[in-house]
């Protein structure tokens, strides 16, 4: 059996038992594109940062943006995941381009912004998820919630050390 005969057969049969509705619900789908396309610009851009900040011998903070970078991996894998139970196909490729700064500081302020911009849409993708109440979605969501949360702390805390 082709693979993706093998999955498709797979996802239907599943996704019966995750709830129908909530697979073919458009509004569901599209935070789910949003948020896979979100984690996988911010894979991205930390990835340029790492390779900017060691090309500038700032090797501690080089090894955060690839901790980062590694991190945002992780909720990529947790959607596709996701998807791919509810028998939807990962198709995240509306990425922004990327800004990567001239400064550290500047790379921090544009990091900021770019996890108060996922943090709205996930607080809107828990909120809607709970409405529906697609618990399994709404607990994903909220918890890719606080990890951003907990990101935007540690950039508050970085460019609080550097005034």
């Amino acid at each position: 059996m082709p693979v993706t005969a093998g999955w498709m057969a797979w996802s239907a049969s599943h996704s019966a038992s995750v709830g129908v509705a909530m697979a073919n619900d458009p509004r569901m789908t599209g935070y789910l594109m949003r948020a896979l396309s979100a984690e996988i610009a911010a894979v991205q851009q930390y990835l340029t940062q790492a390779s900017l900040t060691a090309m500038w011998q700032l090797k501690e903070y080089s090894s955060r943006f690839r901790r980062d970078a590694e991190e945002e991996l992780g909720h990529a894998q947790q959607l596709i995941e996701r998807m791919l139970i509810l028998g939807i196909a990962s198709n995240g490729t509306q990425l922004p381009p990327i800004r990567p700064g001239r400064s550290l500081e500047e790379m921090l302020l544009i990091d900021r912004g770019l996890e108060i911009d996922v943090i709205r849409l996930y607080e809107e993708a828990a909120h809607y998820c709970a409405r529906m109440r697609a618990e399994e979605l709404q607990a994903l969501f909220a918890g890719l919630l606080q990890e951003e949360l907990g990101h935007l702390r540690d950039l508050d805390h970085l460019l609080i050390e550097m005034h």
